[in-house]
């Protein structure tokens, strides 16, 4: 670490809960959120520059709690002042050996927090420290849980925004794969012409996947991807599941680091992952697309329920580094309010991060601390 002396040195680490309501349940295979509990983290530097961070712990995804990452991040506050926040990955690292690897949301947190503050004093866009590839992305826009006539209505609300592509999530239903053929038939009769990512969140067997396959078949639809059907271990059925259908599959749940990663490519599993900067922070995140471009494996850069803050750092992230093939970066616009001023631009699906000059360009539009 650099001396306590440098302008970037952390003069302070403060944490807040972020709860923001939802316009409606965001509903999974494995169960549905009522309101984004979320995490914001403020690191003020020496030279007074602040940058924040956001967690976005989701049980239903990956166990992880609001109250897990806000008593991980609040225990090691303290400790983390008068180190250098250029140095943001050994500040990230001492966080995990303290929090344990059941922390991803809160070292997203962290790191983003600590990469705004760094990036916002040295007067460079967050977008162009990863890479300067490019500022923009095409978006897909997901339809929840629900009935065949809500996910109508959503794809229908999906595409009057301009939005083409459709995410749709699927499995987890006692009643097989049914309930799941009628809400994409739904879906395909409001929106004939859009692309399908159908989203599993690793909540099928191997039977229903297999019986939804099938049907989807047989209604003649075959979906832009196949992401995460199967349990996050069953890495063979994966790969038995695209084989058999000849559609592509991506990995989400299977993928929390770069050993990850390389199991998937090594059993051919899969050839998309789905990278999230709250799997395991964005230290972990760039550790993962450095082993799938040399995989040759395809990239998505996803989330979890996530305000515009940490919607807009992984859009730096992903359009930052370039060659990201798919993105799903749509939460913003299911949350019913925005607590925060700057963020992403939308036209249709296209996403742009252009116009940030300092950092992620995201700031609390009131008092959160």
């Amino acid at each position: 670490m650099a001396p306590a002396s440098r302008p970037t040195t952390i003069q302070s680490l403060d944490v807040a809960p972020l709860d923001m309501p939802l316009r409606a349940p965001f509903g999974i295979s494995r169960g549905a959120l009522a309101h984004a509990a979320n995490v914001l983290v403020r690191v003020t530097l020496k030279d007074g520059t602040q940058g924040h961070g956001e967690a976005a712990p989701f049980p239903a995804y990956n166990g992880e709690t609001q109250q897990g990452a806000l008593a991980a991040l609040r225990r090691v506050a303290g400790q983390l002042v008068g180190f250098d926040a250029s140095d943001w990955k050994a500040v990230g690292s001492r966080f995990r050996a303290s929090a344990g690897p059941a922390c991803g949301s809160a070292l997203c947190a962290l790191e983003m927090a600590l990469l705004d503050a760094v990036t916002r004093s040295g007067a460079t866009p967050l977008w162009r420290f990863f890479g300067n590839a490019g500022a923009e992305l095409d978006t897909d826009m997901t339809v929840t849980t629900g009935s065949p006539g809500e996910a109508a209505e959503a794809a229908e609300a999906i595409r009057r925004r301009g939005i083409r592509t459709i995410k749709v999530k699927v499995g987890g239903s006692p009643g097989g794969a049914a309930p799941d053929l009628a809400r994409i038939g739904a879906i395909l009769a409001a929106a004939p012409d859009s692309p399908l990512i159908l989203d599993g969140n690793a909540g099928m067997g191997r039977a229903q996947a297999s019986e939804l396959a099938g049907g989807l078949k047989a209604l003649g639809v075959a979906p832009l991807l196949l992401e995460q059907w199967l349990a996050k271990d069953d890495l063979e059925g994966m790969r038995a599941l695209g084989a058999d259908t000849g559609w592509s599959v991506a990995a989400d749940e299977s993928v929390a680091s770069a050993d990850d990663a390389r199991r998937v490519a090594q059993s051919r599993a899969a050839q998309v992952i789905n990278v999230k900067l709250m799997k395991a922070g964005i230290s972990g995140a760039l550790e993962v697309v450095q082993v799938a471009r040399a995989e040759g494996l395809g990239l998505m850069i996803g989330g979890n329920v996530e305000s515009i803050l940490a919607m807009t750092a992984s859009a730096c992230f992903a359009s930052g580094l370039g060659g990201f093939a798919y993105a799903d970066l749509d939460t913003p616009l299911f949350l019913a309010e925005n607590p925060f001023r700057g963020g992403f631009l939308m036209d249709g699906s296209r996403i742009s991060v252009a116009h940030i000059e300092r950092g992620h360009g995201v700031v609390p539009a009131g008092l959160l601390f």
